[in-house]
């Protein structure tokens, strides 16, 4: 055999070299991983922006609506008070109180997302919108309770969600 210059070109060459350095990967499996990634994230997040709306959950009609902003949502049905789909508290508490009161656990979900926003955006100002999503068969209390809530957490301006109505002319 000739004199080869680099050693482990010639220990390959001679049958003494080592086992190779690069690793063979299944490609079909990897593909099969980015296939089913991909499904998942087109099935799960909605290219339109469009927010779920509970089926069970009967909102009021308007004619004058304007385009939904990016805020906290906070949907009150007969049960519960969701934030951003956390549970954030209970509508029959208030309602077995009878009188307005604050919602604590509503108050701090939204307290600690307002402080979470400045924190994330420091040079600009806190906007203070939410967003309520109001079943029109809750009672006005809880629904009074819920808005002083997000007033008193420092979300002050407070836009309802509504189904819109055909404009009559």
């Amino acid at each position: 055999m000739t004199h080869i210059p680099l050693r482990f070109v010639w220990n390959k060459v001679s049958g003494h070299g080592r086992k190779g350095v690069g690793a063979a990967l299944n490609l079909v499996s990897f593909i099969d991983f980015l296939v089913v990634t991909t499904i998942f994230l087109l099935m799960s997040f909605s290219a339109s922006g469009e927010i779920a709306v509970d089926k069970n959950v009967k909102l009021p009609k308007a004619e004058n609506v304007d385009d939904i902003i990016d805020a906290p949502m906070v949907a009150v049905n007969g049960n519960q008070i969701l934030v951003d789909g956390a549970l954030a508290g209970s509508t029959r508490a208030v309602e077995e109180l009878g009188r307005m009161q604050k919602i604590d656990e509503l108050f701090t979900i939204l307290k600690n997302k307002r402080e979470l926003w400045k924190q994330v955006q420091p040079n600009k100002p806190f906007p203070g919108v939410c967003i309520l999503q109001v079943d029109q068969n809750v009672s006005a209390l809880v629904v009074k309770s819920v808005f002083q809530t997000a007033a008193f957490a420092g979300y002050p301006n407070v836009s309802f969600m509504v189904g819109k109505l055909p404009k009559s002319n």
